[in-house]
């Protein structure tokens, strides 16, 4: 096996795993800090009960995120030491940025929020709250800048040797392909706490206890998933769709499978890409809809595979795979979401155990939605690490041989194993205990006071 698929297939298992508890952080932090004010603000007594349940799931997340994230560093020394050496200079900045700025600020307030309890007042313990949420937030942003730097470089000079320079830090932070690629995950991040949120309050309901919070659970999390799943399909994914049409728009043709440019061209709902003989095979579509949503006009034309270098082409049935099981799941919540907010305006919400059911099942399909998102946007960016200017093959390190990368990969799917076992295990005994005693009422508490005396 060659060492640059060795290295590729170690960092994409590595980042992959590691992702799965960012997702979940990011999507919780909002409703943590919405639970937290409540009970600050209203001395609320479900929203405080709320809000210690879920502080207690996104510490393990946090924890597992902390843990699975460091070797993935390690590897742009070991396995990437020609990208570090090329990049690094640019790359490094907002990484930097993420640990000084926002992932000390996100643990220290963690902290206060997991042992300020008591020791704090409650709109203190509520600031701590807002400020995780914050620090989750812009800790993603900055490590989605310099994931967007790679796929739309701004910002930079070329040096003498090939090293690329920075030369203005705020055309990298701002760049809009950042922004919206940061706003699109986010969103997506926001849809996975939404339904995690509402479908542990489901299965609260349908094993008929904790009613009170479990209620709350429910409410919540269906608005929040709603509203974020909208989003989700604009105006972030149509702006971010838009950015990736402008400046690759040889991925939008993998994505959606268009292997021959088209005036007029169609969006492919399902087929299967025929590599071999270029075409989809039985595909269902719908005529002129991808100009549309592509250049905003049903007869433009769309370029197609065919028209660039198969060099230069990225993995076509994992992109198309990938961006389709994102954009199928992403309806499919829009939908079950839609439905849980027109039966809570009904008020029938809590009595419908079928939608219950639904929810309850639908909790990790969100996280997977995320990780297909992920998928489509970095194997679509191949055959470069660096959009345009370096290729995935000059980035890998050429001392570390593809037996070595394979073992270690080995080794971190055996450590992996056991971590997401002991996070099941540990997650499933904290939702099997509850979110503890709370009043059996969705009407503030009588008094304030509580919290102080818990």
């Amino acid at each position: 096996m060659e060492n640059v698929i060795a290295d590729r297939v170690q960092f994409s298992f590595t980042i992959m795993f590691h992702y799965l508890f960012p997702i979940v952080t990011m999507g919780l932090a909002p409703m943590i800090a919405g639970f937290q004010l409540r009970a600050a603000r209203a001395g609320d007594g479900v929203a405080d009960a709320a809000a210690r349940f879920w502080t207690r799931i996104f510490a393990l997340n946090f924890a597992a995120g902390v843990v699975t994230g460091i070797p993935m560093e390690f590897q742009f020394g070991t396995n990437w030491a020609p990208f570090a050496a090329r990049a690094g200079s640019i790359v490094g900045q907002p990484l930097a940025m993420e640990a000084m700025f926002a992932f000390f600020g996100e643990s220290v307030f963690l902290g206060a929020m997991l042992y300020g309890r008591g020791r704090l007042s409650p709109r203190m313990h509520a600031f701590a709250a807002v400020m995780v949420w914050l620090g989750a937030w812009l800790s993603g942003f900055f490590i989605i800048v310099s994931d967007a730097w790679m796929q739309h470089p701004v910002g930079y000079a070329v040096a003498g040797g090939g090293t690329i320079v920075l030369t203005d830090i705020g055309a990298v932070l701002l760049s809009p392909f950042a922004w919206w690629q940061f706003l699109h995950a986010i969103t997506g991040a926001v849809v996975a706490g939404g339904f995690i949120v509402a479908g542990v309050g489901a299965f609260y309901l349908l094993a008929n206890r904790d009613h009170a919070v479990a209620r709350r659970f429910v409410r919540t999390g269906v608005v929040t998933a709603f509203v974020a799943s909208l989003l989700v399909v604009f105006p972030t994914g149509d702006r971010n769709g838009a950015n990736v049409t402008a400046y690759q728009p040889v991925k939008l043709a993998a994505m959606e499978g268009l292997f021959r440019s088209e005036h007029g061209a169609p969006l492919a709902i399902i087929g299967m890409p025929d590599t071999q003989h270029r075409r989809l095979i039985d595909p269902i579509e719908v005529p002129d809809v991808l100009s549309f949503l592509a250049y905003g006009n049903f007869n433009a034309s769309v370029r197609g595979l065919d028209d660039y270098a198969r060099a230069d082409t990225p993995p076509v049935a994992l992109t198309y795979y990938a961006y389709h099981v994102m954009v199928g799941l992403g309806t499919i919540f829009v939908g079950i979401a839609a439905l849980g907010v027109l039966l809570l305006w009904l008020k029938r919400l809590e009595q419908a155990r079928w939608l219950l059911w639904i929810l309850m099942l639908a909790i990790p399909f969100p996280s997977i939605a995320n990780e297909a998102g992920w998928v489509s946007a970095e194997v679509g960016r191949q055959p470069w690490i660096v959009y345009g200017l370096m290729r995935t093959a000059d980035g890998a390190s050429t001392n570390v041989v593809s037996g070595e990368t394979i073992f270690t990969v080995a080794g971190f799917a055996g450590i992996y194993a056991l971590l997401i076992l002991l996070y099941v295990m540990v997650v499933l005994r904290e939702v099997g205990n509850g979110p503890g005693a709370a009043p059996e009422t969705d009407a503030p508490s009588a008094t304030r006071g509580a919290e102080a005396g818990a």
